[in-house]
């Protein structure tokens, strides 16, 4: 790689903390390690929400971290704390000052946006370098329902923070960057029409798939208490209602009236505490009940993960909006046949028949249904397995993802120097 002055790649997403990892989160530390590895210092600047540690490091990747507000009068501190987990629309001076303040920046990399968008913009702007933004949890693809759920918590609160909002150009994020990055066709061709500039690309998310090619079926299951014979069905994901882990227990009692060995597993991080309590409440209500675990977020480093994929025998997802759906490229990974909801990114993702089983979203009968010809069709559950493992291996291993992130990068670079010479020519006719 050639040598340049400005060779910082600067990563900002809302939030980084390891007991609350993502799909955003992977996808942030598998591109800092290419990056790092072609030759290029990225570095995360993000916000302390669900934290207490300004300053660390992902191996040789450092990590700051800002203080911040909500800017609403009247928030509680559940109510603070429920947007700290999911969709939060914080502000930061200090973490403007951060970036202003980072030196020998290349481009700088926004993994959100709103006001922390307008944040990395307002920077970008100033120091005359190109921005990019990646819709991970989407914008123009999201049911009412969820969008809904995100605001709740300020429902009837004061906003103090347009005036900020304004300043920092929130609105217009999305409009001037340098290049709009979608992990789905259907969010790409959405935020084409809407902005109706060609700065617009789907780039999907990737996987280390050698890290879950392999797996002890036997420690997961002997840790957990699962039964050496038992057929599992395994859902990683947020605890969340836009995941929908309600309607695999619904689709499992179905299932497991009729398969005394069936069992189901749930994991990962709580972002929404009463739909928590709900799906407690409805695993308890189950008459199979003692065949269904809902453990604690599995750690996102050592073999907790693949583990977990190797002790299943079906992975399932019934998502009532998904952008991407990384867990997918994990569960092939580890050679497991998966069921999904028909929603969003899996749509693209998933081939049906040949490399999984889709559903419509909600629709418990056809989720049951799905589940079981894969536990009932060895052949199918074959085919889908390899099929997945393979594509994962070949069109979504993170070198290629981030080697046309790389491409894109450098579009947003002539873009913005174009944008420049034309000021300074207009200025100076």
């Amino acid at each position: 790689m050639n040598s340049t002055d400005h060779r910082a790649i600067i990563h900002v997403p809302r939030r980084f903390v390891e007991h609350e990892w993502g799909g955003t989160e992977s996808v942030i530390v598998n591109l800092v390690r290419e990056q790092f590895a072609a030759g290029w210092r990225p570095e995360i600047f993000t916000s302390l929400a669900l934290s207490d540690r300004p300053r660390e490091s992902l191996g040789a990747v450092p990590v700051r971290r800002f203080p911040y507000c909500y800017p609403f009068f009247g928030l509680s501190a559940k109510q603070r704390h429920a947007m700290d987990k999911k969709g939060g629309n914080l502000l930061s001076w200090s973490l403007l000052l951060g970036l202003m303040r980072a030196p020998n920046v290349r481009i700088y990399h926004a993994h959100t946006a709103k006001r922390l968008g307008g944040i990395v913009r307002t920077a970008a702007r100033l120091r005359r370098r190109p921005y990019v933004i990646t819709l991970h949890g989407g914008m123009f693809d999201v049911p009412a329902e969820e969008y809904a759920q995100l605001i709740e918590n300020q429902a009837g609160k004061v906003e103090w923070g347009r005036i900020a909002g304004a300043l920092l150009g929130s609105r217009r994020v999305l409009r001037d960057a340098d290049a709009v990055i979608c992990v789905s066709r259907s969010e790409a061709e959405k935020a084409r029409a809407s902005l109706g500039h060609d700065r617009v690309f789907h780039l999907p998310n990737g996987v280390d798939s050698a890290r879950f090619e392999r797996g002890s079926r036997t420690a997961f299951r002997e840790k957990h208490s699962i039964p050496a014979d038992a057929r599992v069905i395994l859902c990683l994901s947020r605890i969340d209602p836009q995941k929908d882990q309600r309607l695999l227990v619904e689709a499992f009692d179905y299932l497991a009236a009729t398969d005394p060995k069936l069992h189901l597993v749930f994991a990962g991080p709580v972002t929404a505490a009463d739909y928590l309590a709900t799906l407690d409440r409805r695993i308890t209500a189950s008459p199979y009940a003692n065949r269904i675990r809902r453990l604690s977020s599995l750690s996102p480093t050592g073999t907790d993960l693949p583990d977990a994929l190797h002790a299943a025998d079906v992975f399932a997802l019934a998502s009532r909006h998904e952008p991407f759906g990384i867990v997918v490229l994990e569960a092939w990974s580890a050679g497991l046949p998966v069921v999904a909801s028909s929603a969003g990114g899996l749509r693209d993702l998933i081939t049906p028949e040949e490399t999984g089983l889709l559903f419509e979203p909600g629709e418990v009968g056809q989720c049951a249904r799905a589940i079981g010809r894969m536990l009932t069709t060895p052949s199918l559950a074959a085919k889908c397995a390899v099929a997945g493992r393979r594509l994962a291996r070949e069109h979504y291993a993170w070198p290629c993802i981030a080697s046309a992130l790389e491409a894109i990068y450098r579009g947003a670079e002539t873009h913005r120097e174009g944008i420049l010479q034309d000021v300074g020519h207009r200025v100076f006719q």
